[in-house]
């Protein structure tokens, strides 16, 4: 299957963009990768994949790069850096599929293009059990021309929403997204804290939330999965919330919207990161609303481990 199929690059290999460099791997694509952490490179290398030793490596070896970076800062780098994408031989589209903002999507594209390499705009959401399974909702703007040559490895991810034709407009789409998921986390947390404060049990406070109006994906799936059992492994960190939310505020703010329940939940983030918590599950959020109001929120199931340990 291999042999029908050209060459990618990735680059980029935490807790998305590994497991969506396995997905190409499983679906045939012969893959070069690089990432700065060697222990997140050698997995991919023994499933298959080719180790580059910088991003312009990639690049000289693959025509179409994929990117999944954690901060904006890093992707400028990478693509436009001493030793990144845009120094390539080969490099001819870059899917960008980090979240980083449309401002500098933007600045990557014209310095991509400078060098004759398009960028695609296609950040994700489904988390890090959606890119395993590959269910992710992939948001993706960028020249109708390139979107159809990248379309068939896209679609390894998830579903793709094709939302407009000029980098940035994904970027956006995917803010706004992480906006809402991560306040409606914040505020089911600070909810059934309340809740348990005043007596109430947290499974049946689940239970009657997602059989009303209250329902939404922190109540469905992340407080059911990670909270109630004291797992705390969702699967992304409170640096990301906190940087997602922030980067979503400052774009609308400079379209002259105030955001005020959104900037209310960004703060509560931010407080969290304060903490010192950054690298910790975005569940354990849950932990410092606790600690205010001197309870401890424990489901049927983390009562269960308890026992059993």
């Amino acid at each position: 299957m291999a042999a029908n199929k050209q060459t990618l690059g990735f680059i980029g290999l935490g807790v998305m963009g590994g497991r969506m460099a396995r997905r190409l791997l499983d679906a045939g694509y012969p893959l070069v990768v690089h990432d700065i952490n060697a222990s997140a490179v050698n997995p991919l290398v023994k499933a298959g994949a080719r180790p580059a030793r910088n991003a312009r490596e990639v690049a000289d070896r693959a025509s179409i790069v994929f990117t999944s970076l954690p901060a904006p800062y890093i992707l400028r780098d990478v693509a436009l850096g001493a030793n990144g994408i845009a120094q390539g031989k080969a490099a001819k589209i870059v899917v960008d599929l980090s979240t980083t903002g449309s401002a500098v999507e933007k600045e990557v594209a014209a310095g991509l293009a400078k060098k004759r390499i398009t960028l695609i705009d296609a950040p994700v959401s489904g988390g890090a059990t959606g890119a395993e399974k590959g269910t992710l909702a992939v948001m993706v703007a960028g020249k109708p021309t390139a979107v159809a040559r990248v379309r068939v490895a896209l679609a390894v991810f998830g579903k793709l929403f094709v939302v407009g034709n000029t980098p940035g407009q994904a970027q956006f789409m995917k803010l706004l997204n992480n906006l809402l998921s991560q306040s409606a986390l914040a505020m089911s947390l600070e909810a059934l804290v309340a809740g348990v404060k005043a007596g109430l049990n947290p499974d049946v406070m689940i239970d009657v939330i997602n059989a009303g109006s209250g329902r939404n994906t922190a109540t469905a799936e992340k407080i059911p999965r990670a909270v109630l059992t004291r797992s705390f492994d969702f699967g992304f960190p409170i640096s990301g919330a906190c940087k997602d939310t922030g980067l979503a505020i400052e774009e609308c703010q400079a379209m002259g919207l105030p955001m005020t329940v959104g900037s209310a939940a960004h703060q509560l983030w931010k407080f969290a990161y304060n903490q010192g918590s950054g690298k910790r599950d975005m569940t354990t959020l849950v932990t410092l609303l606790e600690a205010q109001a001197g309870v401890v929120v424990l489901g049927k199931a983390a009562k269960k481990r308890s026992r059993s340990v």
